[in-house]
C-alpha cells in the first residue's frame, strides 16, 4: 500500500485508466476535487470583469488590467515546485494552496476599493493557482512508485475532471449571480477551492525518490536528468502557441456578432462546442500518445491550432468558424490531456517543480495573446487579427517536432548508459 492508500493500481500494461483511478482512494479523491476546482475559478472567470466595474467602479481599462496580476503565477509556480521538491508529503503544499485561494477569493468578495483585488490576485491567488499543478505531482508520484501501463490516459482522465467543472461552472456562476449577486459568486467560488481538499481528508503522498541506476556492486543511483532546459523550452514553445486562445475568445464573439451577424444563441452554441469537444477528446490524445509518443502527439495538438487560426482568418461563415472550434478542440486535449505529463517526464527529478512551471504556461501566453490580438486588431482587423497566431503556432509546431527528435535521442543515448546491473 503507498502513503495515499492506492491499493489497486497494480502494474498491467493494458490497464484501464477508469479502473485504475477507480481503485485508488487517492485518485478518486483527485477527480473530485479538481471537478470543484474547475466549477469553482469558470464561475468567476466570465463575471469578473463585471464585478471590477459595476460593484468596485473601475473603468474597462483599468478592469483590463488587472489580468496582468496572471503574470505572478510563473513565479509562485516555481517557487512553490521548489518548495515541494524538497517536502516529504506534496499533499500539504497542495492544502495551503488550495486555502490560500480561497481566502483571496472570500477578501475580494468584501472588498470595495479597487486596488483589493490587484493586490490579492499578487498575493494568494497566485499561490492558490499552484494548487493543481501541486496535486499532479502528487499523481506523479503515485505513478512512478506504482506504474500501470497506462499512466498517460490516468493523469488525462484526472484532468478530465477539471475539464468537466470548467464547463459547468460558467452556467452555475450565470445562474447563481443572477439570484444572489456577483459576491456571491466570489464567495461560492472560495468554497469550491475549499471543497476540493475535503475528499482527500488526511491522505499522505510521500515524494518519489527516483533510483536510475544500479551498479554492478549493488549500489543504486540517482542519475541527473539533465536540468530543466528542455522543460523551458517546452514550456516556451507551449506559450508561443496557446498565445492565440485569448485572441479567440477576445475577437471570435465579436467578429461572429458584426461581421457574420449571427444570432446570440447561434454565437453561444459555437462558442460551447469547444470546450465539450476538448473533453471528449482529451483520452483519445493520451490513447495517441501511449502509441506514438507524447511530444508528437503534443506537436500535432499545436499543429491543429495553427490550421484553427487560419481558418478563423479566412472564415466567411459559420461553417469556417465551427471548422476552427473542432480543430482548437484537438489542440486543446493535446494540451490539457498531456502537457503536464510531457512537463514532468521532461524534468523527473523535479516533478513539482515541472507542473508549476507548466501549470504557468497558460496566463502567460494570455498576456501573450492579449498584445498580438491588441497590435494585430489595430493593423490588420477582423478576421485577419487570426493570422499572427497562426505563424506562432507554425514555429512553435517546428520547435516542438525538434524537440521531440531531441528527446528521442537522449532517452536512447539515457538508455543505453544504464547499468542493468548482475543479470
Amino acid at each position: 500500500m503507498t502513503a495515499a492508500g492506492s491499493t489497486a493500481t497494480e502494474s498491467t500494461e493494458n490497464g484501464s485508466a477508469i479502473r485504475i483511478i477507480a481503485g485508488s482512494r487517492f485518485f478518486r479523491a483527485a477527480v473530485i476535487g479538481l471537478f470543484f476546482s474547475g466549477i469553482g475559478l469558470s464561475a468567476t472567470a466570465p463575471q469578473l470583469t463585471l464585478f471590477l466595474v459595476d460593484d468596485l467602479g473601475a473603468s474597462l481599462s483599468v478592469a483590463g488590467l488587472y489580468y496582468l496580476t496572471n503574470l505572478m503565477a510563473p513565479v509562485a509556480g516555481y517557487l512553490i515546485g521548489r518548495l515541494s521538491d524538497r517536502s516529504e508529503n506534496r499533499l500539504v503544499l497542495y492544502r495551503i494552496c488550495a486555502l490560500a485561494g480561497a481566502a483571496g477569493w472570500t477578501v475580494i468578495a468584501f472588498a470595495h476599493a479597487i486596488w483589493v483585488p490587484f493586490v490579492v490576485s499578487i498575493v494568494a491567488l497566485s499561490i492558490g493557482g499552484a494548487a493543481m499543478s501541486q496535486l499532479f505531482a502528487a499523481c506523479r508520484d503515485e505513478l512512478n512508485r506504482t506504474p500501470t501501463g497506462a499512466d498517460s490516459r490516468v493523469i488525462s482522465v484526472v484532468r478530465m475532471a477539471y475539464t468537466a467543472g470548467f464547463i459547468l461552472g460558467p452556467v452555475l456562476g450565470a445562474w447563481f449571480g443572477s439570484i444572489a449577486g456577483l459576491r456571491a459568486v466570489l464567495l461560492a467560488t472560495a468554497a469550491c477551492l475549499v471543497a476540493q481538499i475535503i475528499p482527500l481528508g488526511t491522505q499522505r503522498v510521500i515524494r518519489y525518490r527516483r533510483v536510475t541506476r544500479v551498479s554492478a556492486d549493488g549500489v543504486t543511483e540517482v542519475v541527473a536528468d539533465g536540468g530543466p532546459a528542455a522543460l523551458i523550452v517546452f514550456t516556451g514553445l507551449t506559450v508561443v502557441a496557446m498565445a492565440g486562445d485569448t485572441i479567440k475568445f477576445g475577437y471570435l464573439p465579436i467578429y461572429m456578432d458584426q461581421n457574420l451577424g449571427l444570432p446570440d444563441s447561434l454565437r453561444g452554441a459555437v462558442i460551447g462546442l469547444q470546450p465539450l469537444l476538448e473533453f471528449c477528446l482529451m483520452p483519445v490524445a493520451a490513447w495517441c500518445a501511449d502509441r506514438f509518443g507524447l511530444l508528437r502527439v503534443f506537436a500535432v495538438g499545436i499543429a491543429l491550432g495553427a490550421i484553427a487560426d487560419i481558418a478563423y482568418a479566412t472564415s466567411t461563415s459559420v461553417a469556417g468558424v465551427i471548422a476552427g472550434q473542432v480543430l482548437v478542440a484537438g489542440q486543446w486535449g493535446c494540451v490539457a490531456g498531456l502537457g503536464v505529463v510531457i512537463a514532468q517526464e521532461l524534468y523527473p527529478s523535479r516533478v513539482g517543480t515541472a507542473s508549476g512551471i507548466f501549470m504557468s504556461s497558460v496566463p502567460i501566453a494570455g498576456a501573450l495573446g492579449g498584445a498580438v490580438g491588441g497590435l494585430g486588431a489595430a493593423s490588420l482587423g477582423l478576421p485577419h487579427v487570426f493570422l499572427p497566431p497562426a505563424v506562432l503556432s507554425a514555429a512553435a509546431f517546428i520547435g516542438m517536432v525538434l524537440l521531440a527528435q531531441w528527446h528521442s535521442r537522449r532517452e536512447a543515448d539515457r538508455v543505453g548508459s544504464v547499468d542493468p546491473g548482475p543479470s
